[in-house]
């Protein structure tokens, strides 16, 4: 199945000076963003109360979720608990002095027992079965072993593609990855979505996403500079995005309809991870098209770089 003709020439690279110039207005943009408005943190990084809550019977997460609306607590999150008579819900603690202890620390027993008056005066049979204050020096940790788990994961991208490739290929595929990230986040910074460890969690798989559209378009590359005699470096890699394009549109388009259904109907526990892979497929796909083969043309890669060393034919080892 193709979108695009295998054999299109749509001249890519001859638009890369400005391509490259967007993508780094877009990063810089991204970077003043998340430092100015700051993401809006979830209750897994900004700390807050948890409860769990247990029915005689039966209960939608739609009707404890309104009944906290209706009681003051809109923003309060409802998970299901592995059934449908136990639910996990999570909030902040209003600026409320009947809610804080003399010494400043929150008063659990009053703080559940607000809730648990909300709750059944909706639904008599819920029942308070655990109780406790999450500190926000836990979001803390959450945030640097984030940013940490992302670190790595770019690292064992490089040194994946530097050992499979060549190393222009590494520093391409590690600088889009970082502007495929920051562009995401700037973007979740500016409409303030909330950014809980789903999101986070799928930051992370923005990541092993963009990386796969830049290594079928790697593959390609490699294959046809070991085919071809003498076209320049510019040629191959315009024919490279060319020849991968209905490849690229077409995952992304069927993975973007995957989310989009994960999004309308998988409830607002998810919401977060589905919109955020959606920016980041839109993000991604762009960056593999516009900007990763327009790096590796400016790092300078050549026939040279992609041959095998051989004994016969020593003059085609790799550069330094």
């Amino acid at each position: 199945m193709e979108i695009f003709n295998h054999n299109s020439n749509i001249p890519f690279l001859g638009m890369r000076r400005y391509s490259l110039a967007i993508a780094l207005a877009l990063m810089i943009a991204s970077v003043g963003l998340i430092m100015v408005k700051g993401l809006n943190y979830g209750l897994d990084f900004t700390g807050g109360v948890s409860m769990t809550v247990d029915y005689d019977q039966s209960v939608q997460i739609a009707d404890v979720r309104d009944a906290l609306t209706k009681g003051g607590l809109p923003d309060a999150v409802v998970q299901s608990l592995g059934g449908t008579r136990e639910v996990s819900i999570r909030f902040q603690v209003k600026d409320d002095p009947q809610a804080l202890q003399a010494d400043g620390k929150v008063n659990l027993d009053r703080v559940s027992a607000d809730v648990m008056k909300k709750l059944q005066a909706v639904r008599a049979d819920a029942k308070l079965k655990g109780r406790d204050f999450v500190s926000a020096e836990v979001g803390v940790e959450l945030k640097s072993d984030g940013t940490l788990a992302a670190l790595f994961v770019m690292l064992g991208i490089m040194a994946y593609l530097w050992i499979r490739f060549e190393r222009r290929f590494a520093i391409a595929a590690v600088v889009t990855e970082m502007h495929d990230v920051l562009v995401t986040l700037g973007i979740i910074a500016l409409v303030q979505r909330e950014f809980d460890m789903t999101v986070l969690a799928s930051v992370l798989a923005v990541i092993g996403y963009s990386i796969n559209d830049k290594v079928v378009v790697f593959d390609r590359i490699r294959e046809l500079f070991r085919l071809a005699r003498k076209a320049e470096p510019e040629e191959i890699l315009n024919r490279s995005i060319n020849n991968t394009l209905s490849r690229t549109i077409i995952t992304s388009l069927f993975t973007s309809i995957t989310m989009g259904a994960l999004y309308f109907f998988g409830g607002p526990v998810v919401s977060g991870f589905a919109v955020t892979m959606l920016i980041g497929i839109l993000v991604g796909t762009l960056s593999s098209i516009f900007v990763a083969s327009p790096i590796l043309l400016w790092l300078g890669v050549s026939k040279k770089d992609l041959m095998p060393v051989t004994r016969d034919n020593p003059e085609l080892a790799r550069r330094p």
